[in-house]
Formats: structure tokens, sequence, C-alpha cells
């Protein structure tokens, strides 16, 4: 069997005790470890396959609470790394009534940036590994520069790259640098995962067919287009699958796409999949792999938080 490992931010995201109120009006948060790779991660992990995460904490309370929580959380963290050059990242967001997210974030750097490609070492990566990354630290800095190395290492040992663009304008200097760091790295992908509000942003295609068919580059073989309750579509290069959302009451959306991606990402690795076999287990798997990731996005916007909302794979099953 092989093993996720996913690279980028661990953070604390502080959820408001108040929903539909502005962020600049919240008067108290409750804490939750978060940051969507470490999502991902921990969702794999809590359905019953090895996630492994690699980043870097700063040498503070909140760095030793997030690997608290990632070891709680099954996740292994052999491979996140401390510092006191900087502090771990933190996340402030407001909750609208329909649960919907505003952030503000706290990094100018935070020590995931810092993780250098130095740190990154080839020989972790076996076949049938899956690396999944977002475009949040792919901002300049030392992690960009170990995001490069980790993809070609994970690509060489025959493992899969996963890539959602997960796109946080606020953390970017202007729209065009973060859709420039998307475009970079989409070609080294083979499976994408794109939300529809993101679709638009990132080809400037307006015609959503065009649009994802334009993400076809590189090594990209699946594009997974994801529609919030709505559901979500699976389009290889000749094909498109169809799945419909579960409807259940929102309290928090903070890591449904996250544990979308980590549901979808757990069954590929229970099907042994590779670059080789990737559309062939997604053909003939996709009804049931898609289903599986639409309920464990749509379980955890039950709870508050990311990490903290996630469901059991019994959980899982039950509403499938």
């Amino acid at each position: 069997m092989g093993k996720l490992f996913s690279i980028g931010e661990v953070l604390i995201d502080f959820i408001p005790l108040q929903k539909g109120v502005a962020l600049k009006d919240v008067i108290s948060f409750e804490r939750a470890p978060g940051g969507a790779p470490a999502n991902v991660a921990a969702a794999v992990a809590k359905y019953g396959q090895k996630a492994a995460m690699i980043s870097k904490l700063g040498n503070d309370a909140f760095g030793d609470f997030l690997v608290e929580k990632l070891v709680e959380a099954g996740v292994e963290t052999d491979k996140v790394y401390r510092t006191s050059e900087a502090n771990t990242a933190l996340a402030f967001v407001s909750l609208k009534e329909n649960g919907e997210r505003d952030f503000s974030f706290y990094r100018n750097p935070s020590a995931d940036l810092l993780l250098s490609k130095e740190e990154i070492d080839p020989a972790w990566f076996q076949a049938g590994d899956i690396l999944h990354f977002c475009s949040v630290d792919l901002v300049e800095s030392p992690m960009k520069q170990a995001h490069k190395k980790a993809i070609a290492a994970v690509s060489a040992a025959c493992g899969l790259v996963s890539f959602d663009p997960n796109v946080r304008l606020p953390l970017w200097e202007n729209p065009e640098e973060c859709r420039k760091a998307i475009l970079e790295f989409l070609p080294s992908a083979d499976i994408v995962k794109v939300s529809d509000e993101e679709l638009e942003f990132i080809t400037r295609i307006k015609d959503e067919s065009v649009a994802i068919q334009s993400l076809f580059v590189g090594n990209v073989k699946a594009v997974v287009y994801t529609k919030g309750a709505a559901g979500a579509d699976l389009f290889l290069k000749n094909g498109r699958f169809e799945s419909g959302g579960y409807s259940v009451e929102p309290v928090d959306t903070t890591g449904a796409g996250d544990a979308f991606i980590g549901g979808f990402l757990y069954q590929l690795l229970e099907l042994q999949s590779n670059p080789e076999n990737l559309e062939e287990v997604l053909r003939d798997h996709q009804e049931h792999i898609l289903k599986f990731a639409n309920a464990s996005g749509a379980l955890t916007t039950t709870g508050k938080g990311a990490i903290s909302a996630l469901p059991s794979k019994r959980e899982v099953e039950e509403l499938m």
C-alpha cells in the first residue's frame, strides 16, 4: 500500500463563536487545527490509510498544539520540522449565517514558508505513494522550492501528484501572482481538484467545459470539479462522470473541500493507484470514489473547524 504525503501549511484556524458577524466585530474565537494540506492528511489517516505531513512549525505553543493534533489524527509528524526563526501561522475566520467564511492570515513569514529543499529527502517516496499540495505555500519562499523537489521525487518514484489550488487571495501581493504560481505547478500534477468558485479565475475562460479541458496540460490525467453542496464531477481526457452532493445542515464549511479530496485520495490509496493505472481505476470505480468523497466533505461541514470536524469512515459510509 502507498502512503499519502501532504506538503505545505499547518496552522491554527481561529473560528468565531458568533455567526453572521464581520471579522472586525467578532468578540471571541475558538482555536482549531487546520491548514489545507494538513486537513487532507488527517482525513486520509482517519479513514485508515497511512499519511505523513511535510512542513515546518514554530518553536511555540501553537506548534506544540498542532503536532499533538496531527498525532491524534494518526498523521506521521517526523517530517514536521521546528524553527525559532518564525512563528506558527494563524488564520482568523469569520462565519456567515450559511457557514461560508472570510479569512485574515497572520504570517510574514510563518514557519511553514521556511521549509527548505535541503530538508526534502527523495528516499521518502515509493511507488504507489501520493503527494498532495495546495497553492497557499507557493509564494516565493524556500517552501516553494521544497515543493518542486518533493514533486520531482515522488514522480520519479512512480507516485501520484495531487494539486488543489485552494485559492486564498489575501495571502498574495496580487491575484495575478497567485494565478501564475498555480499555472506554473499545474502541469506537474496527475490529479487536479478545482472548485466552481476558482475555475474561471485560474483559466480566464467563462465556458465551464472549455475551462476544464484547458486544465489538461502536462501530466494532468484527471480533473475533479467540486460544486459545494451540489456535488462534484470527475473529468478524464475522454470522459465525464457526475456525482450529486448530500443534504446536511452546515455549521462551518472550513475544510469541506479538504475532507472531499482527502476522501478521494484515501480511495485511490485503497485501490493501489499509480500514474499508469490511474485513469482505469477512476473509470472503474468513479461512482464509489465520488460518493465517498462527497459524503466526507458534507459531513465535515456539520462541525466546527476542519480536522476537528472530520467524520469517521463509518459515518461516511452510513451517509452514502
